[in-house]
């Protein structure tokens, strides 16, 4: 079994470069299905378990892909044409992959897409998806595990209002209306980043859209898009997982490639919390002299405190002064990492959607295991300032978020390693004591 292997107390020192965003280029990559000639050159592409898994999605629907992990590159070339139907066997290994419905029905006027899979945090469910497409002219049918849209002709321009700002059901609508017939009026859209540079990137392949970035996004359909090259903004996540580990070892780190008003919301948190940010020009100066205050945070949508930061910084609280509260309003069942933490004698509780946390907690190395992606971060974080030895196991988690988490880590100083099996793990602890 895979584990990392984590001893505490080390300070993170040193420079660290984030990679291009995991929830950007999924959506762009299965926004290239809209091509109909040329070739798509996505760029800054991170060397992700998702990526590969959305790349063999494009690939069962008959578009060529080319991955070169070496210059962060993906080929694709979407003019020949597609298949309708995107196999369970890929789908239900992440749930983006419902982001080529939008694209297939658009190309088509038929898309048949299993139920989708990833992390399991809570129901995500995609009515919101559905709804836009009905409001388009799609007529929509679920069962056996799939969900099927068809549309006589092309989509149709509509007005569409979001019960809830979804990053998904945005991202689908937006790139099905690029190629509607007429207007398309977008209203409660998501606002975050990774909506913009997939706007950006239709815009690039000849599309016609304005207001992305706001609540109110206008998509003009056009009667076909060409290829593009594209570079994917920086990830905001995975920046914000790097603050974090240099606030929770009272470290010194500079964070290369970050943008900073995409983490607005975490920095003034963060400031609150007694630490030091910089924005320099090296990059994100993070420094964790003071001692740690606790505070109340609530996750909402962007521009609002990030849900995919919750428990990285539930494990930077628990380290801090007195009582801090920490409510999940975006997710339900988001405090699966919780019963981990305590594995490693945090002093927290759960009440509704809300976590209460008393510190600072002492932290003990134990042996964990990672209920979803950012809680795999989360626990090697709390690790890094555990007393002990703390094992970090369900890595297949970490792999679909963080490219190298552990290397990076280890080169800004923290003891740290992976492993692939118990006997390897017990040789290689000893040199951790």
């Amino acid at each position: 079994m895979e584990k990392i292997i984590v001893k505490g107390g080390r300070p993170l020192k040193g420079s660290v470069r984030v990679e291009g965003a995991k929830n950007a280029v999924l959506p762009v990559l299965a926004a290239a299905l809209l091509s109909t000639e040329g070739t798509n050159i996505i760029k800054d592409v991170p060397i992700l378990t998702d990526v590969y898994t959305i790349n063999e999605v494009l690939r069962s629907l008959n578009a060529k892909v080319d991955f070169d992990a070496e210059r962060n590159e993906v080929r694709i070339d979407a003019s020949a044409p597609l298949s309708s139907e995107a196999q369970f066997e890929y789908v239900r290994k992440m749930r983006a992959s419902i982001l080529v419905m939008g694209p297939l029905l658009a190309r088509n006027g038929y898309a048949r897409v299993a139920q989708p899979g990833g992390c399991a945090i809570g129901s995500r469910p995609i009515e919101q998806h559905l709804k836009g497409f009905e409001a388009m002219g799609a007529k929509i049918k679920t069962g056996n595990g799939f969900v099927e849209a068809k549309v006589d002709g092309r989509l149709k321009g509509a007005r569409i209002y979001l019960d809830f700002p979804s990053v998904g059901a945005t991202e689908n609508i937006m790139s099905a209306a690029a190629l509607a017939e007429g207007t398309t009026i977008l209203e409660n859209a998501a606002k975050e980043p990774e909506i913009v540079d997939l706007a950006n990137y239709i815009n690039e392949m000849g599309g016609r859209i304005i207001g992305a970035g706001t609540d109110t996004i206008r998509i003009e359909g056009v009667r076909s898009l060409r290829g593009a090259t594209h570079h994917i903004i920086p990830d905001r996540i995975e920046t914000g997982t790097f603050m974090v580990a240099a606030a929770i070892t009272k470290g010194d780190v500079i964070i290369e490639n970050a943008v900073p008003e995409h983490n607005a919301a975490l920095i003034a948190k963060l400031k609150e919390m007694n630490i030091e940010i910089d924005d320099t020009d090296a990059g994100l100066r993070i420094r964790a002299e003071k001692p740690l205050r606790s505070v109340d945070i609530k996750t909402m949508p962007y521009p609002g405190f990030p849900t995919d930061m919750q428990s990285q910084v539930m494990a930077l609280m628990l380290t801090a002064e007195g009582t801090g509260v920490l409510t999940e309003t975006v997710f339900e069942n988001r405090f699966m990492h919780v019963e981990e933490f305590r594995r490693m004698n945090a002093n927290v509780k759960i009440e509704g959607r809300s976590v209460i946390m008393n510190g600072p907690s002492s932290l003990q190395g134990a042996e964990v295991a990672a209920t979803d992606l950012r809680a795999a971060a989360a626990l090697i974080l709390a690790g890094l300032a555990a007393e002990g030895i703390t094992r970090v196991t369900e890595l297949i988690h970490l792999d679909r978020g963080y490219v190298d988490f552990h290397g990076k880590l280890a080169q800004l100083g923290a003891d740290i390693i992976r492993v692939n099996d118990d006997e390897t793990a017990d040789e290689k602890e000893k040199e951790l004591v």
